[in-house]
């Protein structure tokens, strides 16, 4: 027993065993809070709907597709929540299935482990900053900046499929200028992260064009997403700007599809797939921008999200 100690204490001091250790201690901590907060509200039961999305959703986002566009597309078209409660919806409720995918890439994917930590805090100190501007920002504005990134997700979606993203390299680290490129890029990502503004994809185009190898870009991703959006969701938790049981299905779904994708799918052909998500998208995007343009200014002021 005592070799079966130490190997365990020697795994969970290399840079992966810790990183791994500290996502777990904080998944369990953030589960716990929504747990809590979700009893003392009345909204312990998920909605079924939500768990039908979030197992479709996180299905794909392990496959590459992404999971907040085509969230936010769904919530939209069929008014499951106000607009304003998107940004909240989206981080919590895809936050432990992002970290299920997390545990599987960084454990079976190699990166640099100076790149995976620095992207990762990055991330994380983007939303810390991120997260308290979007709780108190006016509803018309987070609609359009919703609006707009849905464009740009279904432009990304699309330039996919036409063969035009950057290819990546063959690097598994990335020399000095580069590295702080893609550091401050994350950080950058992080705070776009707290409108709803998925970071999978412009992190994979930035770390491929800095001449990453695509595959080592997953568990940077992956692993940024991971840790900043159970952290940043403790406030989103406690606000007033969401729907807990929305968030319950979303993880309840998300979780069992995201290891169905990982070990048993592994890869589809999406392509056809995302031309759909590519339609829904830029129909929701617009519902979203000409609520946006539509909204009163003034009674959108006085809709501020209040943290407890």
């Amino acid at each position: 027993m005592g070799l079966t100690f130490e190997a365990i204490f020697r795994w969970l001091m290399t840079i992966v065993g810790g990183l791994l250790a500290a996502l777990s201690a904080i998944a369990i901590y953030f589960t716990a809070v929504l747990l809590r907060t979700a009893h003392k509200r009345g909204e312990l039961a998920p909605k079924p709907e939500a768990i039908g999305l979030g197992a479709v959703t996180d299905f794909f986002d392990t496959l590459g597709i992404g999971s907040f566009a085509p969230t936010t597309a769904y919530m939209k078209i069929r008014k499951m929540a106000p607009d304003s409660y998107f940004p909240a919806i989206l981080n919590a409720g895809h936050a432990l299935p992002t970290v299920a995918q997390a545990l599987i890439f960084i454990t079976l994917v190699q990166v640099d482990p100076a790149l995976l930590i620095s992207c990762i805090a990055a991330s994380c100190a983007g939303a810390f900053i991120g997260a308290p501007i979007v709780q108190r920002s006016p509803v018309r504005l987070v609609q359009g900046v919703v609006g707009i990134a849905l464009l740009i997700a279904a432009t990304l979606y699309a330039l996919g499929n036409l063969g035009l993203m950057p290819p990546g390299g063959e690097a598994t680290s990335l020399a000095t200028t580069y590295f702080v490129i893609a550091v401050v890029g994350h950080f950058m990502m992080g705070i776009l992260m707290m409108f709803g503004i998925g970071l999978y994809a412009p992190s994979l185009v930035l770390l491929s064009l800095l001449g990453l190898n695509p595959a080592a870009a997953f568990p940077i991703m992956m692993g940024s997403c991971a840790f900043l959006m159970p952290i940043s969701s403790l406030n989103f938790v406690r606000s007033e700007r969401i729907d807990l049981r929305i968030v319950l299905g979303i993880a309840l779904g998300g979780i069992p599809a995201v290891l169905l994708a990982a070990f048993v799918v592994k890869s589809l052909d999406l392509v056809t797939l995302r031309w759909l998500v590519v339609v829904v998208v830029v129909y929701a995007s617009a519902l979203l921008l000409r609520s946006a343009l539509a909204a009163k200014p003034k009674a959108q002021e006085g809709n501020p999200a209040v943290v407890p």
